[in-house]
């Protein structure tokens, strides 16, 4: 027997997460053809505008399911090649024995042993994930900075190594999915956002969904305020920003109602066929940005719970926003929730993150609205 909604629970916990001290917190959770959209709290700290489930949200490395499903489109049509080396596609950006060794479906993956970038595009987070180290001044330096892909690229494959080509577990890694941008944009002819805005965005029917020109979110959408850890205090708003920094990688600007939308079509077999969206769900443990051992696929994940059915998707994170969306492996129970606050956890002296009650209050949301 199906699971059904229950509003009254649904909103009772939703607003449990504004009540522990997320600003704002709207979501839509389906079953079947039933469907409910909820929100709570504040779009706006200083003018208390209230927060709506409709709005558009940047929604982070979600983001990299869009790209690993256009890659996908490619490898069905034999334009790229899974086991692939990148190095036959772009030997200028990874050249060598390490772009003999590394295979697109590496990239696609995590397990390239390619390191992040970010902490050399953001000298401030050097550190990084060495937390206590760290500082947010080069949040706000780079919030109109343009970067070039491929000089983000060139600090990820010059950095030391974090594993072997193809060794386990992988490491995540956003240098992984700009290569992936810049081998579409090679094999394609199309820039990589313009690609998958016609044959990933636009395929799926999703009418307030894109991949960003310039720093604003245009619509109705919330202020997204990041705390570093409790470093900027107050939190502050990060929704004008260039994300550039990330492109491929966690650039998305989307809703709630497109993003179940998306999922279902994928899971349903029409973004990508059947044998591509097999190819997405073999999973090998990967080390997550929070140091956790995860279970990753081609652009996707599972999160299971005993006694039942596994749901696949993608979450994601920028400087303030943050995103998770998730869907039973048949399409029909889905959920897509949106926060509008990031890195909330305080640090211990030795510089690990400490349990908040906002950790707990998702929790409870998250189970309540996948399995009832």
């Amino acid at each position: 027997m199906r699971n059904s909604l229950d509003p009254a629970e649904l909103n009772a916990a939703i607003e449990n997460v504004h009540r522990a001290g997320m600003p704002g917190v709207f979501a839509e959770v389906r079953d079947g053809d039933e469907a409910w959209h909820g929100a709570a709290g504040v779009a706006d700290t200083a003018t208390g505008r209230p927060v709506t489930a409709d709005m558009r949200h940047r929604v982070g490395s979600v983001t990299k399911t869009f790209t690993a499903a256009a890659v996908m489109q490619q490898v069905e049509s034999r334009r790229i090649g899974l086991d692939a080396p990148i190095g036959e596609y772009l030997p200028e950006l990874v050249p060598g024995a390490r772009g003999d060794a590394i295979t697109v479906r590496m990239l696609i993956n995590h397990t390239s042993g390619l390191a992040e970038y970010l902490p050399y595009a953001y000298p401030s987070l050097k550190a990084f994930p060495d937390l206590a180290d760290t500082g947010p001044q080069s949040l706000d330096d780079n919030r109109f900075t343009r970067f070039d892909p491929t000089e983000l690229i060139e600090m990820g494959v010059t950095a030391p190594a974090v594993g072997p080509p193809g060794g386990t577990p992988g490491v995540y890694s956003n240098t992984n999915y700009l290569l992936l941008g810049e081998l579409l944009h090679h094999v394609t002819g199309t820039p990589a956002a313009q690609y998958i805005t016609r044959n990933v965005i636009e395929r799926a029917g999703l009418r307030h969904t894109e991949l960003p020109v310039d720093p604003y979110v245009s619509g109705s959408h919330a202020k997204i305020y990041e705390a570093w850890f409790g470093m900027i205090d107050p939190p502050r708003d990060f929704s004008v920003y260039d994300m550039s920094w990330v492109g491929p990688a966690a650039a998305l600007i989307s809703t709630v109602t497109d993003l179940n939308l998306f999922f279902r079509k994928l899971l349903a077999g029409e973004i990508v066929g059947p044998a591509s969206l097999a190819e997405m769900q073999r999973t090998v443990p990967v080390v997550s940005q929070e140091g956790k051992v995860i279970d990753y696929g081609l652009g996707l994940h599972p999160m299971n719970a005993p006694g039942h059915s596994a749901f696949w998707g993608h979450g994601g994170t920028v400087w303030g926003a943050g995103a998770l969306s998730m869907s039973r492996a048949d399409g029909k129970r889905q959920m897509s929730v949106a926060v509008t606050m990031q890195r909330w956890n305080r640090l211990d002296a030795a510089g690990r993150p400490q349990p908040h009650p906002i950790d707990a209050a998702l929790a409870d949301f998250y189970r309540l609205a996948m399995y009832g």
